[in-house]
């Protein structure tokens, strides 16, 4: 089991489509917590199983330390959808930053859930993100630098 890729879950975006969730990608608070190699995530399972500390996305694989890197994630900060460019919709924001002291082992990726919203699924995931490999902090500062992209972005055509 493990990490391979990066994906919107699609219970997020059917949320999105059908109106059942009222995500406000650039007024919610999101976080995004830290996770290890034990899981293998998947962008096709239901909205509640997408959820922070449900499922394979429980605090049994997580990774956090307590005043640096908060169990439970840290808040994205300037979340904005961005429809600047011709054909494209993506959803930025700032890069997410643990403390200076933190002391963070084998990080393969992140799930990014909307912590504002309590119905019809609390803490529902919006996409997980994968690092490319193992990233460790030694009493230093780990940071998540989002792609130039966005968390997510699509291509209209």
């Amino acid at each position: 089991m493990a990490w391979t890729n990066s994906r919107v879950f699609r219970p997020f975006l059917e949320s999105v489509f059908k109106n059942t969730a009222a995500f406000d990608l650039d007024g919610d608070s999101f976080k995004a917590a830290l996770y290890n190699n034990s899981i293998t995530p998947d962008n096709d399972v239901s909205a509640a199983n997408s959820a922070y500390n449900v499922d394979q996305w429980g605090t049994a694989n997580e990774l956090y330390e307590v005043g640096q890197w908060a169990q439970a994630g840290v808040a994205l900060t300037t979340p904005v959808i961005d429809v600047s460019s011709a054909d494209v919709v993506f959803w930025d924001a700032d890069d997410t930053a643990s403390g200076s002291g933190a002391d963070i082992t084998n990080a393969v990726g992140t799930l990014v859930y909307d912590d504002t919203l309590t119905t019809p699924v609390a803490d529902q995931g919006v996409c997980y993100l994968y690092f490319g490999g193992a990233f460790t902090s030694t009493n230093g500062t780990f940071t998540v630098s989002w792609p130039a992209t966005g968390l997510w972005r699509a291509t209209l055509t």
